[in-house]
């Protein structure tokens, strides 16, 4: 085992016979952390994922664009997903990868504190959601006699718009790929479970003006003044915490972004005002978009501006950029339960709601229970300093191993 990661492409995976569990993990994520692969740049990583499946005697290796599905087919009852996206968001100043040897100053206080006298590895996608991933590559390598049969999807561009998402991508071209009784996604989770999701929409609130020349302003309308209520309505909002099946939502309505005029001395005559609304899975999409911008507004996906005839942002102009559903945190599922139960016995951890969105929501309208359940800190997805001690590795090998492979579930 090296104490640093080079920064050269990765052109294979795998470990040799003669590492333990411990180093064949690690092996495997210093080799998927040091394949970049942020959004729509997959290609290197899906390349290697696939030819490393591929050599798995025990299993039928398909792609679809960057994404790979491998199945085992051992006439078992029932059978489990196991997904993770391999792409990660944009890099900021976190690649190479690297290990950080116990008292390296870039080690997180909360993760030494957690970790004492632990390896780190540190670098982009660290949390989300490499280290998931290596743990489903070594599962996929080692796990050859499960008592259920096992699917392992490894999918692109979950990090951007849903439209570009390879795991939707394949359900809709490929629908007998992905199939089952029960799904995990890998998002980090510090190995405990979290059920269901949160549902997203984003969407433009526009104000409409006139424009003129800022000297002589009162010929104009202005578009930036305009959104002002916009803000206040933003800023009256509040937000709501929904239990739904025993589990706490924190649902959020925020702007994120905000464009409007075309130079320095032009009236502007258009505002737009980019809000995510987070919404809890006791509501459906139609019912969190009737909310916003009332039931009858037909605004959609791809239509252009229209006008919200009621709900938060009645009487402005919206035009929807992305939308997907929550889903509910389906732990009535034997298989779940079951699942929790073991997760409680090592972590000591009850289920939690998980609150951003994941893709436990398309596997719900697929109609297949599923949790979220991976490595590392969901708090320190997406940040600059991502990091993951390495014993979680084998903490969520430990789990998973011990749950497929048992006949106590």
């Amino acid at each position: 085992m090296t104490n640093d990661v080079t920064a050269t492409a990765t052109s294979q995976l795998g470990f040799t016979a003669d590492e333990t569990r411990e180093q064949a993990l690690a092996t495997l994520l210093e080799q998927v952390m040091n394949t970049r692969s942020v959004s729509d740049e997959e290609g290197p990583l899906a390349d290697a994922v696939e030819a490393f499946l591929s050599a798995q005697s025990h299993l039928t290796v398909r792609r679809h664009g960057d994404t790979v599905v491998a199945s085992t087919n051992f006439g078992r009852e029932h059978r489990v997903v196991l997904a993770g996206h391999i792409d990660t968001v944009p890099i900021i100043d976190n690649f190479p990868p690297r290990w950080l040897k116990p008292g390296d100053p870039l080690i997180r206080e909360d993760v030494a504190a957690a970790h004492p006298g632990e390896r780190v590895m540190w670098g982009r996608g660290a949390t989300d959601m490499k280290a998931s991933d290596a743990v489903f590559l070594y599962l996929a390598a080692t796990l050859t006699n499960p008592q259920y049969d096992l699917t392992y999807v490894f999918y692109d561009h979950e990090e951007v718009a849903a439209e570009k998402n390879g795991l939707r991508k394949v359900v809709e071209s490929h629908p007998d790929w992905i199939t089952g009784d029960f799904a995990i996604i890998g998002e980090p989770t510090d190995c405990g479970i979290e059920g269901g999701c949160n549902g997203t929409m984003r969407f433009d609130v526009i104000t409409h003006g006139v424009a003129a020349h800022s000297a002589r302003a009162w010929m104009g309308e202005n578009a930036i003044h305009k959104a002002a209520e916009i803000l206040n309505r933003l800023n009256a909002y509040e937000p709501q915490t929904i239990t739904v099946d025993g589990l706490d939502y924190r649902e959020g309505l925020n702007a994120t972004l905000i464009a409007g005029g075309k130079g320095t001395n032009v009236i502007p005559d258009e505002c737009r005002v980019h809000v995510n609304y987070r919404f809890a899975p006791d509501k459906t999409l139609p019912q969190a978009k009737a909310l916003m911008m009332g039931a009858d507004a037909g605004i959609e996906l791809g239509g252009g501006e229209g006008v919200a005839t009621g709900g938060v942002f009645e009487g402005f102009g919206i035009e929807m950029k992305d939308e997907s559903p929550s889903a509910r945190p389906g732990m009535d599922s034997p298989m779940a339960r079951s699942l929790a139960q073991l997760v409680k016995a090592r972590t000591g951890r009850d289920p939690l709601a998980k609150l951003g969105w994941t893709d436990v929501a398309r596997f719900a309208i697929l109609g297949i229970p599923a949790v979220n359940l991976g490595a590392g800190s969901p708090l320190l997805a997406h940040k600059h300093d991502e990091q993951l001690a390495e014993s979680e590795l084998t903490l969520m090998a430990d789990i998973l191993e011990d749950w497929l492979s048992t006949s106590a579930n």
